[in-house]
């Protein structure tokens, strides 16, 4: 399907998600949200894709974010007047939490505010040498509400996130991996490319397991340890449903590479 802000390609178990606004620096506005959010419904629900990868059109943004000018112009970026809230919030993906396929965010150069909260939406962030990381809006007013208040102190030192949403400072890819926040970072350009290495990988891996540890991370994340090993995780009783349990443990025994059905 076409998108005007965004391109959706499938490439074998890949589908690549690129937001295309690059003359804004892939800010959103609420058409560009609307389209994003389309299309993370048919990569949840497509059986055939098992990755995505999330991305920015042009060399200089990842997503600066919020469109401000348009918001400005008193055109909304998550709704517009009479119109329905989009689902899963900005960019769909930051308010969603139905997608237990691995999600990698390629971030090619800035990711400010909104762009900064898909990318930790995501599961793995790789990011280039030329990225610039920040959560700069209490500098024009408003807060990073779209989970940048909440998942940035999950994902670093508390006192390190405060820093940076205190003052809105910007940091580097090499700064921003050396907090935790970023998984990898690359040559300028090579983003895309490492997050397809990184993708493959997991590809080497059973589809259900991978989504099952993903599932389980994240839900036992407000549990104890010990509440979170009684719980009974959907996706838990999904994998042991898979032909790919039998598989695994056969291809070990055989000394071959599984050949993974995510039936």
């Amino acid at each position: 399907m076409a998108y005007q802000y965004a391109i959706y390609e499938k490439k074998g178990r890949l589908a690549y998600v690129t937001i295309n606004r690059p003359e804004v620096m892939n800010a959103l506005h609420a058409d560009a949200n609307r389209e994003l959010s389309e299309i993370w419904t048919d990569f949840r629900d497509d059986p055939e894709v098992w990755i995505g990868i999330l991305t920015g059109a042009g060399p200089r943004a990842f997503s600066a974010g919020n469109d401000l000018k348009v918001t400005a112009a008193g055109g909304g970026s998550i709704s517009q007047g009479n119109v329905a809230p989009i689902v899963g919030g900005f960019g769909g993906i930051t308010n969603r939490f139905d997608i237990f396929k691995p999600i990698i965010a390629a971030v090619n150069g800035v990711a400010m505010g909104g762009g900064l909260e898909m990318a930790m939406a995501c599961d793995i962030i790789v990011a280039a040498e030329n990225a610039r990381l920040a959560l700069p809006e209490p500098k024009v007013g408003l807060v990073a509400g779209a989970g940048g208040v909440h998942r940035l102190p999950r994902h670093v030192p508390l006192k390190v996130a405060m820093g940076m949403m205190l003052t809105g400072r910007h940091i580097s890819a090499a700064e921003g991996y050396r907090i935790g926040l970023v998984n990898e970072v690359v040559p300028e350009g090579e983003a895309v490319a490492a997050a397809e290495r990184w993708a493959n990988e997991i590809l080497a891996c059973a589809p259900w397991s991978v989504r099952a540890s993903k599932e389980s991370a994240l839900q036992g994340l407000h549990m104890s340890v010990e509440d979170a090993l009684k719980e009974r995780f959907p996706l838990m009783a999904r994998m042991r449903q898979s032909s790919d349990m039998r598989e695994g443990p056969l291809a070990f025994a055989q000394k071959r590479p599984p050949q993974w059905k995510g039936d």
